[in-house]
């Protein structure tokens, strides 16, 4: 009997160690995402309106935090096997470097919304020329640049070089968005003329489709920012008219989309052909679904509906949810494919 007894108490043993083992290995590889949760509480807290679908007055928002916890999720399960915490002394110099860098977003945010550091970002933006309004959303473009640094030194801490190639495609999605921000922000108003190139063709192909639509349609194109007004021929109190520069144009869909494709394909195995032709289909068919999000917004604003809410929150929907789905859309069929070619 007790030689029974010291089997179960020994195999219990074991199994108590394994759950442990486990429990550590998953709350592990979610310490970086964890690190960011804390100071994404915050803001909640304290902006709740740049996180949900409400008329802020600027298309720039915080939605992009929900996404990159989405990417997130994915790249870990993706990476679950290859991502190997790298071992060190718990007493050690590099332990406290890692719980510094770990608590370094939080730190920036108290800084930035408690200590002033908001109003010294607005200040410095100022003084660089920035015009007051986009001077004020100088510290969001920040914001997410801090936060992609600071994440992507957890990953290198935690995992090494391995670590930075298995986030690639979370980290430079809040890189490029933050560089997008700076950009409106520094050219605000289709200022930045390489990005206006894409412009007059989607205004084009919006009227055009809202004119199959039957509304009447007028698109002014004589300056670097077209003006694109639509009107209900049955209703003529009802029309809706604005100008269309880059960021409305499709170009910051595109610029999420070539950096987070790019980043998938490189890690996808397929061969060079493959990408280039996954590639070339997914630009396509994001720069034709924001033509969509345009003929949305107008058939919504034509018909005095919320379009602010539509073009600062759900709009955006259209193409970060095809933009993360189309990996997923790229594996399955290349599952159905292998399974067609047995």
């Amino acid at each position: 009997m007790s030689a029974i007894l010291q089997t179960m108490k020994h195999k219990t043993s074991i199994f108590t160690r394994m759950i442990q083992e486990n429990v550590f290995r998953i709350m592990a590889k979610f310490l970086p995402v964890i690190a960011l949760i804390i100071p994404f509480l915050i803001l909640y807290s304290l902006y709740p309106n740049t996180f949900e679908p409400v008329w802020t007055g600027t298309w720039k928002n915080r939605l992009g935090y929900v996404f990159f916890l989405w990417l997130f999720s994915m790249e870990t399960i993706v990476n679950w096997e290859e991502l190997r915490i790298e071992k060190h002394k718990i007493l050690s110099a590099k332990t406290a470097v890692i719980i510094t860098v770990f608590v370094l977003p939080t730190i920036f945010v108290i800084f930035t919304n408690y200590l002033g550091l908001k109003q010294i970002i607005i200040d410095l933006s100022t003084q660089f020329n920035i015009r007051p309004a986009w001077a004020a959303l100088m510290p969001l473009t920040i914001e997410y640049l801090v936060f992609a640094f600071l994440f992507a030194m957890i990953v290198f801490l935690e995992y090494g070089s391995r670590g930075i190639k298995g986030y690639s495609v979370s980290t430079f999605f809040l890189v490029i968005i933050g560089a997008i921000y700076a950009i409106d922000n520094i050219y605000p108003l289709g200022e930045f003329a390489p990005f206006q190139i894409l412009v007059t063709p989607t205004a084009t192909f919006a009227a055009n489709i809202l004119s199959l639509m039957g509304y009447h349609t007028t698109l002014d194109t004589k300056t670097m920012v077209p003006y694109l007004f639509a009107q209900n021929p049955k209703n003529p109190r009802e029309y809706f008219g604005a100008y269309i520069d880059w960021p409305c144009s499709g170009v910051e869909s595109l610029l999420i989309y070539t950096v987070t494709i790019l980043l998938f394909l490189k890690k996808s195995g397929l061969s060079l052909k493959a990408k280039a032709i996954y590639f070339l289909i997914g630009a396509v068919v994001t720069y034709f679904i924001n033509i969509l999000r345009i003929v949305t917004l107008y058939t919504i604003a034509i018909h005095n509906g919320n379009w602010g809410v539509f073009h600062d929150f759900y709009g955006p929907f259209y193409s970060i949810i095809w933009i993360i789905s189309y990996p997923l859309i790229i594996i399955g069929s290349q599952v159905l494919w292998d399974k067609l070619r047995r």
